[in-house]
């Protein structure tokens, strides 16, 4: 039976190199020198450091640019709280999301539900693999999960016959 796999992966290579560039921009850039401005990575976490909210802002922009030149949707960007540290210090952690979670799975399979395509949606881990008798109903499901999560930067992998 044919079956796609639809999942939510960043290119965590594409990332690293991104924030790899963001600090040099930051080590370069006039108005960050002599600063607390920093960023760091640690697994999927992106933890962005400043001394105010404004240079906050201005180190999470440059992110959000390096990103996209490297081609790496923003949209696996979730952004956290701005929290104080010590004296007028101030950091963000972005998190990088990696699949999909289980209310997003639901989300798929009422839409493929709603649907009428003769296609089924079952949540295995963190992809939601759709079967289907024809492959001309997979490409439309295909089309429409994307045309309605548009929220979610899905991307489709193991499509077989």
């Amino acid at each position: 039976m044919p079956s796609f796999d639809t999942v939510l992966e960043a290119n965590l290579v594409e990332v690293k190199n991104a924030v790899d560039q963001v600090a040099r921009e930051i080590g370069t850039r006039f108005d960050f020198k002599g600063t607390s401005a920093a960023i760091e990575l640690k697994d999927k976490d992106i933890t962005l450091f400043g001394d105010a909210d404004f240079q906050l802002t201005q180190v999470a922009e440059v992110l959000r640019n390096k990103l996209a030149k490297r081609e790496v949707d923003v949209r696996f960007l979730d952004e956290g709280k701005v929290e104080k540290i010590g004296g007028d210090k101030v950091k963000q952690v972005v998190k990088v999301k990696n699949g999909i979670s289980t209310e997003d799975g639901k989300k798929i399979q009422q839409v493929l539900k709603a649907s009428k395509l003769k296609v089924q949606g079952a949540i295995q881990g963190d992809a939601v693999r759709v079967t289907g008798a024809k492959r001309d109903d997979l490409q439309a499901a295909m089309a429409l999960i994307k045309g309605e999560l548009k929220d979610l930067p899905l991307s489709f992998d193991n499509f077989r016959d």
